[in-house]
């Protein structure tokens, strides 16, 4: 063996000792690699909590999606500067004003507010304001044309002084001043009687005839006094009384 050779032994020496390590360390290195697949495989995955079947991922959407400003914020973003949202504990600043109640009448003024009412309403009938109207006499020629003069229930005076209950006062001085004829309506049978004073010399006349005593009065039958027409309307009898109307009665 020359020495040459015997140098050569130890150099391949150490490179098989490397060749060894560079293998050892390549398999090392494929163990890892193999390894972290497996690993992988094996621990379980982190798996988000699942949703309600009825929350789509729109309605995902919608719920993470910030609310709109309102048109204040939105201005005032514009203009660059904060929403004005006050904290929670912050006091209320809408104030509620009511209208002030209008004065009522002042104590013992008689003008009373007008009321109103709802609904049927009753009605008194305890007694009566002034005599009750029965009928009218309307003239329809000479003085006081177009102008009436009510009929009260009883006994009426016809004449053209202001004393007479039915005063015929329009200037006819034709017309006797006191009682030249009555009126009378009796409730009793709902009857109207015209009644002449046959001691006053004046023209009456009913329907154009003089009557010498009582006459019973019609729907517009026409009575003539001096240069005056008038016509008779009633407002009571057969149809209507006013003992008809029960809080009267009596």
């Amino acid at each position: 063996m020359s020495i040459d050779n015997d140098r050569g032994g130890p150099a391949r020496m150490a490179q098989g000792i490397l060749g060894s390590l560079r293998e050892a360390l390549a398999a090392a290195s494929r163990d890892e690699t193999a390894r972290a697949p497996a690993e992988a495989v094996a621990r379980p995955a982190t798996v988000p909590p699942a949703l309600p079947v009825s929350e789509s991922r729109e309605d995902q959407a919608v719920m993470m999606r910030p609310a709109a400003p309102s048109a204040a914020d939105a201005a005032r973003e514009a203009r660059g500067g904060t929403p004005n949202i006050p904290p929670a504990d912050a006091p209320p600043t809408t104030r509620v004003i009511r209208a002030a109640k209008p004065a009522g009448p002042a104590d013992g003024d008689a003008t009373a507010r007008t009321r109103f009412v709802r609904g049927k309403q009753p009605i008194a009938r305890q007694s009566f304001h002034q005599d009750p109207v029965v009928g009218w006499l309307v003239i329809v020629g000479g003085p006081g044309l177009g102008a009436h003069k009510p009929i009260y229930e009883g006994n009426n005076t016809v004449g053209r002084g202001p004393s007479q209950r039915i005063a015929i006062d329009f200037g006819d001085d034709a017309i006797s001043t006191e009682e030249q004829a009555y009126i009378r309506y009796e409730g009793a049978d709902r009857s109207f009687l015209f009644v002449p004073n046959l001691a006053k010399t004046n023209v009456v006349a009913v329907n154009d005839k003089r009557p010498t005593s009582a006459v019973t009065l019609n729907a517009m039958d026409v009575i003539t006094m001096g240069r005056t027409q008038l016509v008779f309307v009633p407002f009571c009898g057969p149809e209507f009384d006013w003992a008809d109307i029960s809080e009267t009665k009596g």
